[in-house]
């Protein structure tokens, strides 16, 4: 245990950490006005060699990415001072700052170097050294607040929680009111979640833990973590986050870069392939089936049934003549195409080859019959005489056959080269290719997967396409031709450029003497010349990433991972060859039918054993008022689950309101209108079922005009309204759970979803509902019709 406690504001000590605190900040001015002049004068250097010019582009790269570091960090820069038992004093910061005058001391050490972790690790019992840790508290840049621990055994505080360092820090920020973005705890990180975030990147770590554990930001930190210390390995090489849903993204979209890390990728699983941003909304019932393992057979089986061969033969009229492709032969090619073991569409010119082959004997064994034929080598063949004709001759037939528009016509009929999205839409619009390529479904099932071309793509797509591309192969020659017929074409420009030039020196240059002065064209080829003014794309890596299907990331977190599908992990993996990631989630909240209930059975496909599992046990966010109403769910769901601790009470009882049906809306407004005056500043979460989303967020939206409802609320407003799906890793002052009853019914995981919904709160929460309660909520305080809720 420790002693803590505030100062006062007119204590002296405020003065001297102002004083410090003011002097890195002037430290950091400086090297904000090193790093601009420095990107200024790369920005205005101009030509010079290739060489030249990409290192000029990575000094440009470079500084950039110092400034908005350096900007990032502008809040809280310093937050924290260690005093040793050697009279050493460090101070510990958002990054390191370095005495540029004497000997390169640390003025601020950055909060993940190693010299930083007894800041959240020290206790009494095991002090490492520290005599004292003092939290310092700033607004902008002044010093407002400080906070010290005095490491001491002997001045150990009654009540003073064992598993929680800092506890006067930590228990300010939790009070804190919520603005609709996820903070940093790199103030408050705890002891147990200090040993997760700087765990070894190597392999497969699995995060699991309950309500309000700080499972995300956690994460969040442990990319700041490997970053920091595996910079070199990670920054080309692309961190990837992904989140369950674009409302989540934004909610913690300014963790990152408060902690300076400006260059990672976060998106969701719809935006995993390039050119698709997966928004459609399906039934839970299809996303299950597009997400079973069984879909990979799926896929195989369509691409199978792309190949075609006719029933019988094809007649084919080339000049007048006709050419006869019998199935046989059709047959042969095929199997020749399959046994080569390329990909489908890698496969196609094998197919073409063999095709073409049959039909150039064809017109040979013709040619060389037909005493009437135009030899193509101005000769005529007597009737029964043998072929005659060279190998030159027949590759010039094959040629042209491969030039004819009918031929080309049935070979794309027999082996169509395929594009992800032509062959998952042809199997969707199609009951008989369904049927063929998924026998193992029952008609029922096939029924769901059955829609028209059109409407976008759902998330559940997305691994689909990815398989598909896995399995199609990727056809790169007309992107290559078409880069090519450009580069040529900037050739010509430039060949034409150099002539004018050339054309009017000799104009200029008439007797021999001036002659000798050099011309452009011997200073530089065309082919340079075009290179050189080649428009190339200043891309981050991260940007590369995202548009690259293939790209190999250094390290990939998975939020909310519980939620993902097998052929979602199947994609996932792809993505991180080394299968270095870090898995965050709670399968006790799996509410997607396709959803993942084992760890073990998610990632042994893939990793066998070596995946390591990391808990977390207390809960920082919800008050053990509101987590007791959650551990009754939680039971319902699978008894030998245990909630996390609470460390904290908010002295505020949960309660539950029944209405009538006719007056759910008017109370719904009501309640949500005394709850704003009661969270002042804070933000109100009203969690409502999918299927009245819209009706009851129109009512609430209509008489509060500060509340927000949608696919993708602000969640800044002071009012949202939104599903559980929605709802999923975000948190709130207030939580009203509209018809718990209906989000439970909702769906087979629906006690999961109500699980979620009743733990997003972090001071109050209260129920309003019009049926009968599940038994989990019998339990909660009744709440007369226009009762105070603010009563305990």
């Amino acid at each position: 245990m420790s002693s803590a406690g505030g100062v006062r504001a007119d204590h002296p000590e405020l003065g001297r950490e102002q004083e410090y605190v003011s002097k890195l900040y002037r430290r950091l001015d400086e090297l904000r006005a090193q790093s601009s002049e420095r990107l200024d004068t790369a920005l205005r250097a101009t030509g010079g060699t290739p060489q030249a010019r990409s290192e000029r582009e990575t000094a440009i790269t470079m500084y950039t990415d110092q400034l908005a570091h350096l900007s990032a960090v502008e809040n809280g820069l310093c937050f924290g001072r260690l005093d040793f038992d050697s009279d050493e004093r460090r101070y510990i910061g958002r990054i390191g700052i370095f005495d540029d005058d004497g000997d390169y001391e640390p003025l601020l050490i950055d909060w993940r170097a190693p010299a930083a972790r007894p800041f959240y690790l020290a206790t009494a019992a095991s002090p490492e050294g520290v005599t004292r840790r003092r939290h310092i508290r700033s607004r902008n840049r002044t010093v407002v607040g400080l906070d010290d621990e005095v490491l001491d055994l002997n001045a150990a505080r009654p009540g003073a929680h064992e598993e929680v360092t800092g506890e006067a820090a930590l228990l300010a920020a939790l009070d804190a009111r919520r603005t609709g973005r996820m903070k940093d705890i790199v103030e408050t990180i705890q002891a147990e979640q200090d040993r997760v975030i700087r765990s070894e990147p190597g392999g497969v770590l699995v995060v699991q833990g309950g309500p309000g554990t700080g499972k995300t930001a956690v994460a969040l930190h442990r990319v700041a973590y490997l970053l920091y210390t595996y910079r070199q390995q990670l920054s080309t090489r692309v961190v990837l986050v992904v989140g369950p849903n674009e409302t989540f993204l934004r909610y913690i979209s300014q963790v990152l870069p408060s902690l300076a890390e400006t260059g990672v990728l976060l998106c969701t699983l719809g935006d995993l392939y390039p050119g698709i941003t997966a928004r459609r909304l399906e039934p839970p019932e299809v996303a299950e089936i597009k997400g079973r393992e069984v879909m990979t057979e799926v896929l195989a089986a369509a691409i199978r049934d792309q190949q075609r061969v006719p029933d019988k033969c094809f007649d084919l009229a080339i000049d007048g003549d006709v050419l006869r492709l019998d199935r046989a032969v059709c047959e042969d090619a095929r199997a020749v195409a399959r046994r080569s073991g390329k990909l489908h569409n890698l496969a196609r010119p094998i197919f073409d080859t063999e095709i073409i082959h049959a039909l150039s004997l064809q017109l040979a064994d013709r040619i060389g019959s037909d005493p009437y034929a135009d030899d193509p080598l101005g000769g005529d063949d007597a009737p029964g005489d043998p072929q005659i004709l060279a190998e030159a001759d027949l590759a010039e037939i094959r040629r042209e056959l491969r030039e004819e528009p009918e031929i080309q016509a049935a070979l794309d009929w027999m082996w169509p080269i395929l594009t992800p999205r032509q062959l998952l839409r042809g199997l969707y619009a199609s009951d008989d290719r369904l049927a063929t390529a998924a026998p193992q479904l029952t008609e029922a099932e096939r029924a769901l997967l059955r829609r028209e071309p059109g409407g976008g793509w759902s998330p559940a797509d997305v691994p689909l396409l990815d398989e598909a591309a896995e399995l199609l192969g990727e056809d790169n020659r007309p992107v290559d031709a078409l880069a090519e017929k450009r580069r040529r074409a900037r050739i010509a420009y430039a060949e034409g450029a150099l002539e004018i030039m050339s054309g009017s020196a000799s104009l200029d240059f008439e007797d021999e003497a001036e002659s000798e002065i050099l011309a452009a064209t011997d200073l530089i080829e065309a082919e340079r010349l075009a290179d050189r003014h080649a428009e190339e794309a200043r891309l981050t890596p991260a940007e590369r990433a995202a548009a690259d299907r293939k790209w190999a990331f250094g390290h990939i977190v998975v939020d909310e991972a519980q939620e993902l599908s097998p052929m979602a992990w199947r994609l996932l993996m792809r993505r991180c060859p080394s299968r270095s990631m870090t898995v965050v989630g709670d399968v006790a909240q799996t509410g997607e039918l396709a959803g993942t209930t084992s760890w073990q059975r998610a990632l042994e496909p893939y990793v066998d054993h070596r995946w390591r599992l990391a808990e977390l046990s207390v809960n920082y966010r919800t008050p053990a008022e509101i987590m007791a109403v959650g551990a009754e769910v939680l039971a319902g769901i699978d008894p030998s689950l245990r909630p996390p601790r609470s460390v904290r009470h908010s002295g505020v009882e949960p309660w539950r309101l029944r209405v009538e049906p006719t007056r759910l809306d008017e109370c719904l407004v009501d309640v949500v209108s005394r709850e704003v005056a009661e969270v002042a500043d804070g933000r109100i979460g009203v969690i409502v079922p999918a299927g009245r989303e819209y009706e009851l967020g129109r009512s609430v939206t209509k008489a509060l005009p500060e509340a927000a409802v949608g696919d993708q609320p602000d969640l800044e407003r002071r009012v949202v309204v939104l599903t559980v799906r929605q709802a999923k890793g975000l948190e709130f002052d207030s939580v009203i759970v509209v018809e718990p009853g209906l989000i439970a019914a909702e769906s087979r995981r629906g006690r999961s979803d109500l699980y979620v919904a009743l733990t997003r709160a972090t001071q109050r929460l209260g129920v309003l509902h019009t049926r009968p309660l599940p038994a989990a909520l019998e339990g909660l305080r009744p709440l007369a019709a226009g009762e105070p809720s603010r009563a305990g």
